[in-house]
């Protein structure tokens, strides 16, 4: 569904934000895109901390263009963030619902995951105000949007912090395994792995949990030809929560299979912070004036997504399908080309 812009709304009076789960690079321009928006169309923002927590315990504060004037640049979000077990029941939903109530709040936005975009909708069950989500993930696993803000500044900063990884890696001749994050999805891994020129790509979409002892074996032989002969480095980029038993395990035995060293280096929540990088502060932007539009457009149960350049509307249940795939064109480079190649190379 297209986004159009209908200025014919004056009923909205009361916006409220909120961030919610994990942080991610650009959930701060999407807030100052959300308000200074907001505030164009004589509608005051309502922002709650601490996620749903916050609008359960009904903890706020009035934001104007002025509190988000230099905000832009900032990882992280002003807002806080958090999980929220609570709205996860009836007795949670409806007290976020009576906060809305209380404070007069006309229309919901949420600038998260799927997660939030869940507790969203339980909220919507009760509550006859306009829902709007807004995709604001390291991740990238949101359906219906190209892109999610946050996964680009993700991106970099892995491949910045892998190239310094390879630079140790050549000085000694040395393997590592680098695990990256992404819940269940292979988006950061594939796209970071294939930047940083890695030997091997190891993510949900190309690992079976029977074809664990082929790739050790695999691998192991690869690395020997590598360290042994070709005085090489060896880098292995592996998606969180795939190996049985973790990384660590995956490393360990790889170390026993081939006989040499395999260092685990987890970047862990390093990429989830600093200050997001061009591309995630334009996204956020667009997507959090959008929401605006969407609410003058009477559109609720919404998620605003991108595709091919444009802003959509996307309903909220779609959004948390979990449909969306790592391009299989990266995935098909990786393992038809760039692997095979690594492996003639050493």
């Amino acid at each position: 569904m297209s986004l159009t812009q209908n200025n014919n709304n004056t009923k909205i009076k009361r916006i409220a934000v909120l961030t919610s789960g994990g942080d991610a690079p650009g959930m701060n321009a999407a807030i100052r895109a959300v308000v200074l928006a907001a505030t164009a169309n004589n509608f005051e923002v309502i922002g709650f901390y601490h996620g749903y927590n916050g609008l359960i315990n009904n903890e706020h504060c009035v934001l104007s263009n002025n509190d988000v004037h230099d905000i832009i640049h900032l990882g992280g979000t002003i807002l806080k963030s958090a999980r929220c077990p609570e709205l996860c029941t009836k007795n949670g939903q409806l007290k976020a619902v009576e906060t809305l109530k209380i404070n007069n709040i006309d229309a919901l936005v949420v600038i998260g995951g799927d997660g939030s975009f869940k507790g969203l909708q339980a909220i919507a069950e009760y509550w006859s105000g306009q829902v709007i989500g807004i995709p604001g993930t390291i991740d990238n696993d949101v359906d219906g949007t190209d892109f999610t803000i946050g996964f680009s500044t993700a991106v970099n900063t892995a491949i910045d912090a892998i190239d310094k990884i390879r630079d140790t890696a050549n000085a000694f001749d040395r393997v590592f395994v680098v695990e990256l994050m992404g819940r269940h999805s292979g988006h950061i891994t594939f796209n970071v792995g294939i930047s940083c020129a890695a030997e091997q790509v190891i993510s949900f979409e190309n690992f079976q949990v029977q074809q664990k002892q082929a790739i050790l074996s695999t691998l192991a032989e690869n690395i020997k030809q590598a360290i042994q002969y070709k005085h090489r480095s060896y880098l292995i980029v592996i998606a969180e929560n795939l190996w049985p038993n973790g990384s660590q395990a995956f490393a360990n035995e790889l170390t026993k299979i081939s006989g040499i060293d395999a260092t685990l280096c987890t970047l862990g929540y390093i990429q989830r912070g600093g200050s997001p990088v061009a591309k995630d502060r334009i996204l956020a932007t667009k997507m959090g004036v959008a929401a605006i539009q969407a609410i003058n457009a009477q559109e609720t149960n919404m998620m605003i997504g991108e595709q091919n350049n444009a802003m959509v509307l996307v309903l909220l249940s779609e959004a948390v399908q979990h449909q969306k795939q790592v391009s299989q064109s990266l995935v098909d480079a990786q393992q038809n080309i760039l692997a095979m190649t690594a492996q003639t190379e050493t």
